[in-house]
């Protein structure tokens, strides 16, 4: 099986995939992970990514498509892998298309998952990081232990990170009208598209999530 979850950010493409994933053994491809851990390293690439982030920018498509397009060929991924991230441009979708034809693979569906801005300034203003596991914590649904360190590293403070102000996060949204939007017209006219309200309790958003990707 091979998935891609679309929406803007915060609307839960992260924890959801996560746990699908998990689930049905397949490889989670969050291209926001590889970004932050090529940032945490210093790359060149990481550097780069970073400024464009901070700024609530998209990183450009030839980046992430090499990216991807390793990811997906190791081994975890041969099974089935669900995308959190990518593609978030027509260009990057015809790219996806073209790299799983050369293996003979197709796309089996796009989940548009989908929210209130409201609703995500809100869960995305609320969100918290470990600057050392990267684990991500919510004040209103999913707040740490004490609600001030990392359950796993106690002595570490959270920290939220800059794309998650309330500002950067209104910016986020309309590059996402503005750039990755388009994608849900890509893939309703490829045939693929189901779509997911991601409101209210985290069990009832997963179950209309695994009835998309059954059906």
């Amino acid at each position: 099986m091979r998935l891609v979850l679309l929406g803007p950010p915060g609307v839960g493409k992260g924890t959801q995939g996560r746990r699908l994933a998990v689930e049905r053994g397949w490889a989670l491809i969050s291209t926001g992970d590889m970004l932050r851990d090529a940032v945490a390293r210093r790359t060149p690439l990481g550097q780069q990514a970073k400024e464009l982030v901070d700024a609530g920018q998209l990183v450009p498509d030839g980046v992430m498509i090499g990216l991807v397009r390793e990811r997906t060929l190791q081994a975890d991924a041969q099974a089935g892998f669900v995308l959190d991230g990518f593609p978030r441009t027509i260009p990057q979708a015809d790219a996806l298309g073209a790299m799983l034809a050369e293996r003979s693979l197709q796309l089996n569906v796009a989940v548009l998952m989908q929210a209130p801005d409201e609703e995500i300034v809100r869960r995305l203003s609320s969100r918290w990081e470990c600057p050392v596991c990267r684990r991500v914590y919510n004040s209103l649904s999913a707040p740490a232990k004490d609600g001030r360190h990392c359950d796993d590293h106690p002595e570490t403070e959270l920290r939220q990170r800059v794309d998650d102000t309330e500002g950067t996060v209104r910016w986020r949204l309309q590059v996402y009208r503005e750039q990755t939007a388009p994608l849900v017209d890509y893939y309703r006219k490829h045939g693929c598209l189901k779509e997911v309200k991601s409101i209210g309790a985290l069990e009832d958003v997963y179950g209309a999530l695994s009835q998309a990707v059954a059906g």
